[in-house]
């Protein structure tokens, strides 16, 4: 039997009016210490986002995600916070906020494959 990982995980969703407390979700973050593994994966689609605003500019929405990738990553290319050890940059990413940019509760499970969990999860949540 292959051994089993435990992993944690957040649905990244855009909040485009904080106050209706509407959302819709655009991507997952999935991190694992067992297999050293830190990842988001995300996805923009327009039209429906246009659904809940018209004015939601889009371009920056995608910047922040993209920025929220780099945090995984880690490293000099996501600043200081990518100097950070892999469980403080995803504590740091899955910090309650108040903007158009939240996550989820965490939620946890076991995995063998972490990229393969991510991908499940992305497909059952986001797609």
């Amino acid at each position: 039997m292959q051994e089993m990982h435990l992993f944690e995980y957040a649905v990244i969703r855009v909040v485009p009016r904080v106050e209706r407390e509407e959302f819709l979700n655009v991507g997952v973050a999935l991190y694992c210490p067992g297999q050293r593994f830190l990842q988001s994966v995300f996805v923009l689609d327009e039209t429906r986002l246009r659904v809940f605003s018209e004015t939601l500019n889009l371009s920056e929405l995608r910047q922040r995600l993209e920025a929220f990738e780099r945090v995984c990553t880690g490293g000099a290319n996501a600043g200081p916070l990518g100097q950070l050890p892999p469980a403080g940059r995803f504590r740091w990413l899955i910090a309650p906020r108040s903007t158009v940019l939240q996550t989820s509760p965490v939620h946890t499970g076991l995995c063998v494959d972490a990229g393969e969990t991510l991908a499940r999860l992305f497909a059952q949540l986001v797609e």
